[in-house]
């Protein structure tokens, strides 16, 4: 399971590098509140879901202390370096370990790391393909961003 996570969080990161250069390449989208909420979600996910598998504290920033895309892009980008960090550092054995999910109050939850770290690539899959729907609403073609695209590409690196 270890390497497929590392696989997923790889296909992730080049996934969304590919989605926000779509965003980036069509003025509607970045303008459009819809996409802007919506990446905020995805990478505000992504990052708390770092933090618990990581055993980071996690201090939830509001939408509001991105004062533009660019520094939101840049929180995603610090997000997909923790992760790739910590994948290198995962063994199976702490996969099995259980982590409580703190936003689930009544009842709580609690979960394996490995199904927390499957829960944000999910997730994240979820909302692109949202995004992916708006852009092509916009005028736009968004990105072939599905998993077998990118095996069937080599696995490629994400782009800058």
């Amino acid at each position: 399971m270890l390497t497929l996570l590392q696989d997923l969080y790889q296909h992730q990161e080049w996934a969304d590098r590919n989605h926000w250069s779509a965003i980036e390449a069509l003025p509607a989208a970045l303008d459009d509140e819809e996409i802007r909420k919506r990446l905020y979600h995805i990478h505000l996910t992504q990052h708390a879901f770092y933090c618990i598998t990581s055993g980071k504290s996690f201090v939830y920033k509001r939408f509001e202390e991105f004062p533009d895309l660019a520094s939101l892009k840049n929180f995603a980008g610090d997000t997909h370096a923790g992760f790739r960090s910590l994948m290198m550092r995962l063994s199976p054995a702490v996969l099995d370990e259980i982590l409580a999910i703190p936003w689930f109050k009544e009842p709580p939850l609690s979960i394996s790391r490995q199904n927390a770290l499957l829960q944000a690539v999910y997730h994240s899959q979820y909302h692109r393909g949202q995004n992916a729907s708006r852009i092509r609403v916009l005028g736009g073609e968004p990105p072939m961003t599905d998993y077998i695209a990118w095996l069937w590409k080599g696995r490629p690196k994400p782009e800058s």
